[in-house]
C-alpha cells in the first residue's frame, strides 16, 4: 500500500507539504500542489478520510435532527443533506426525535452529541430554553432550517411562509373566489411550530389587502397530515351556512385531506370548490393539485454548505439565497406558483 512518505519522496516535499496540498490548503503554492497531486496519481495514493479526520481533530460526522423522518419535507431534506455530506466526505448521524420527549432530552440535552459530531443541523425542530442553553454549551457550528425557533448566532434557511400562503391566497382571489376557507396546523402540535401561525397571516393579510374580512368561522386547526386535513375539512362543511367556494390548505398534506373529504361529501373539485396547497409534495402532480413550491431540497444542500463552510469542507456550486453578514440573518430561499387542475373560477365567473 502506498504511504504519504511514498509521495513525499517522489514529489521531493516533506510528508507535511503533501497532507496541506491534499487538502487544498492556501499555503501550497500552484506548483508545489501540481507535483504532490502528480505524484499522488502516479502511485494511485487515496487519502485516508479517516485519519485525516482524526489529525484534524474532527470526527467527521454531522448531526442531523428532525421531528419526525416519516413525514415529506424532513425526508426530503434529509435525502438531500446526505447526499450533500456524502459528496463532501461527510457522514450524517440521523436523530428522529418522533415526538418522545425523553429522545429530545437525550439528544439535545445531554452531553450525546459532545465528540460525537463536528455539527449540528436542526430541521424544523422546535425548541425549549432548556434546549437552547444546552446547544450552547456543546460550542458547535450549527444551522437550521424551515422556521421555527431560533439558535442564537447559527444561520437559518428556509422560505417566507407568509409571502407563500399570500401567493396561494392570492391565486384564489385572482379567479374570482371570495368565500376563501383556511385549514391549518393546531398550536398544540408541536410539528407545527410557527409555520402554521406565518401562512395564517399570510392567507389572512391577502384577504385583507383585497378588502374583504378574514371569517373565523372559514379556519379550522388541525395536524399537519392528509388525515387533519380530511377531519379539518369535513369540520368546515359541517359548521353550517354557505360552504367555501376555495380552501386554501396549510400544507400540500392537508390539501390532499382536503380533496378526500370533499369528494366523500359529494363536492367536485374545482367545479364546487377550489383546493391549493404549500410544498408541491412528490404526490401534488399526480393528484393535479395547485400549490406554492417551496424548495425542501434544495434548503437541505443549502444549509450543508452553510454549515461544512467553517469546517473547511469541498463545496459544490454556488451559493443560492440571500444570507446576512452575521449567522442570525436567514437565508431565504423563493417559492412559486404552480397551477393545475385543483383550482379555477368559482361557478358564478
Amino acid at each position: 500500500m502506498t504511504r504519504i512518505d511514498d509521495v513525499a519522496r517522489l514529489a521531493g516535499v516533506s510528508t507535511a507539504t503533501v497532507s496541506r496540498a491534499l487538502r487544498g490548503l492556501p499555503t501550497v503554492s500552484a506548483a508545489t500542489r501540481r507535483r504532490v497531486l502528480a505524484a499522488a496519481e502516479q502511485l494511485d495514493y487515496e487519502v485516508s478520510p479517516s485519519a485525516s479526520r482524526l489529525a484534524g481533530g474532527r470526527t467527521g460526522t454531522v448531526a442531523v435532527v428532525v421531528p419526525r423522518i416519516t413525514r415529506w419535507f424532513f425526508s426530503t431534506v434529509v435525502e438531500a443533506v446526505e447526499e450533500y455530506l456524502h459528496d463532501s466526505g461527510y457522514d450524517l448521524l440521523l436523530y428522529n426525535l418522533g415526538g418522545r420527549e425523553q429522545v429530545r432530552q437525550r439528544v439535545l440535552r445531554t452531553a450525546n452529541l459532545h465528540k460525537r459530531v463536528d455539527a449540528i443541523m436542526l430541521v424544523a425542530t422546535p425548541l425549549r430554553p432548556a434546549d437552547l442553553t444546552a446547544l450552547a454549551s456543546l460550542d458547535l457550528p450549527g444551522v437550521t432550517i424551515s422556521s421555527g425557533s431560533r439558535v442564537p448566532r447559527w444561520p437559518c434557511v428556509r422560505i417566507d411562509d407568509v409571502a407563500a400562503a399570500r401567493t396561494a391566497t392570492r391565486h384564489l382571489l385572482d379567479l374570482g373566489h371570495q368565500r376563501i376557507a383556511h385549514i391549518s396546523g393546531d398550536p398544540d402540535d408541536e410539528l407545527a411550530f410557527t409555520t402554521h401561525l406565518d401562512r395564517r397571516r399570510g392567507y389572512q393579510a391577502e384577504l385583507r389587502a383585497a378588502g374583504l374580512r378574514p371569517d373565523p368561522s372559514l379556519d379550522v386547526e388541525s395536524t399537519f397530515t392528509i388525515d387533519g386535513g380530511n377531519r379539518a375539512t369535513a369540520e368546515l362543511l359541517a359548521r353550517g351556512g354557505p360552504p367555501p367556494t376555495a380552501i386554501v390548505a396549510a400544507c400540500d398534506e392537508m390539501a390532499m385531506g382536503a380533496l378526500t373529504a370533499l369528494r366523500d361529501a359529494g363536492l367536485r373539485v374545482p367545479q364546487d370548490v377550489s383546493v391549493i396547497g404549500i410544498d408541491d409534495h412528490d404526490l401534488a402532480g399526480v393528484l393535479g393539485l395547485s400549490t406554492v413550491t417551496q424548495p425542501a431540497a434544495e434548503q437541505g444542500r443549502l444549509a450543508a454548505r452553510i454549515l461544512l463552510d467553517p469546517l473547511g469542507a469541498r463545496t459544490l456550486g454556488p451559493v443560492v439565497g440571500q444570507r446576512g453578514a452575521d449567522g442570525d440573518t436567514p437565508v431565504i430561499l423563493p417559492t412559486r406558483l404552480v397551477v393545475r387542475d385543483s383550482t379555477a373560477p368559482p361557478r358564478a365567473h
